[in-house]
């Protein structure tokens, strides 16, 4: 799904997005990590709900490329919580 997002020059990362009608303000960025053509930014929105937002560099386009709910078991990748990098 392709979305807005918008990023302070300063910031690392993305400081809000807009998801159909809803501005989303990024809280924690959690993770981040690089393919040959894309950024990729794991972020706990201000719903407290986690997204993956991605980058595709040469179309400078942003897409959700995952959605978690708040509150969400999911998968278990033997942490408790996100941690967070800023």
């Amino acid at each position: 799904m392709r979305i807005r997002v918008e990023c302070d020059e300063r910031a690392s990362g993305p400081q809000r997005f807009v998801l159909g009608d809803f501005t989303i303000e990024v809280d924690d960025l959690l993770d981040r990590w690089y393919s040959d053509d894309a950024d990729y930014f794991r972020v706990r929105g201000g719903d407290g709900h986690l997204y993956v937002l991605k980058h595709v560099r040469d179309h400078d386009r942003w897409e959700l490329s995952s959605f978690t709910r708040h509150g969400s078991r999911g998968t278990s990748l033997g942490t408790r919580t996100p941690r967070v990098l800023h």
